[in-house]
């Protein structure tokens, strides 16, 4: 381990790693899925980016796509969070995207903003990138029996950085995004549905069929009319890029305190990206290692 156990999401060429992580499977021209596997935790690690990146590129520049539905083939999975290995300079030191933010809330902003319907399919554990991929989908659907969703960063004494200050609020409101944001604990599939944190969680069994067939007929409008739609309600409900940014930039300066330093290092010490317990359980670890 380095000396400082920080996040890294790492700029390099695409690796085979790389494009095992982020897999595009076209259905129809007009219809994608995006799916996540970097088992057996699908933790978002320095390769993640350049792969994801590629993703989204080509999510903006195919004419035809109408629809993509991000899910995950990793079971208990859908995305975690950073890898806490390498360097945060291995993130710092990457360069800005199109809309002038870093390569993580610049990609995540894009697929708010891009004219294609983006849907988040969510079962087992939705923590971290994972939770922010999700609210930068325009919407998301559930295993109600099988959904642990949560942004955990304040357990480990740092701030998200992916933009869920600026869009759980619009959401689900003010109150209740504090609960989600401070409280760090896990969110079933009730509670997510009865918040409005998605659009309505499904029996698992059901789920897929359900979003495959909402996508294909979302698949079979006309494109411009859905981009036209999706532009109107962006107006209404997405946040400015000034608040995504604050969020990053507070991630980057609260990773770096001594709090955060000892917190994350404890986790490390315990098995963190390494014992399928901790990773399922990170609301109770991150509440053990507060208790000294």
């Amino acid at each position: 381990m380095n000396d400082k156990v920080e996040p890294s999401a790492s700029h390099s060429s695409t690796s085979q790693t790389a494009q095992e992580q982020v897999r595009i499977n076209r259905i129809t021209p007009a219809y994608w899925q995006i799916t996540l596997h970097n088992p057996p935790f699908n933790i978002f690690g320095p390769d993640s980016i350049p792969q994801l990146q590629a993703v989204v590129h080509a999510i903006e520049t195919t004419p035809e796509l109408k629809v993509v539905v991000f899910q995950s083939d990793v079971p208990g999975y859908f995305l975690t969070h950073y890898d806490f290995i390498p360097p945060l300079s291995d993130s710092t030191s990457l360069r800005n995207g199109p809309t002038s933010l870093h390569p993580l809330p610049d990609m995540l902003v894009r697929i708010s903003r891009s004219r294609v319907i983006s849907i988040a399919k969510l079962r087992g554990r939705v923590t971290g990138v994972g939770g922010e991929l999700a609210l930068a989908s325009d919407m998301r659907f559930a295993a109600l029996e099988n959904l642990e969703i949560s942004q955990w960063e304040a357990g480990a004494g740092f701030v998200p950085g992916g933009g869920p200050m600026a869009r759980l609020p619009r959401l689900i409101g003010r109150g209740r995004a504090m609960e989600v944001l401070l409280g760090a604990d896990n969110i079933d599939g009730e509670t997510a549905d009865r918040y409005g944190y998605v659009n309505r969680s499904l029996p698992d069994a059901q789920l897929d069929d359900f979003v495959d067939r909402f996508a294909r007929r979302i698949a079979s409008f006309d494109g411009d009319s859905l981009a036209e739609i999706k532009q109107a309600v962006n107006y209404a409900s997405l946040p400015p890029d000034a608040e995504v940014a604050a969020g990053w930039n507070l991630f980057i300066w609260s990773v770096q305190r001594p709090e955060a330093q000892y917190r994350i290092g404890e986790l490390m010490k315990r098995g963190l990206q390494k014992d399928p317990d901790i990773e399922r359980n990170l609301n109770r670890y991150t509440e053990e290692v507060g208790k000294r």
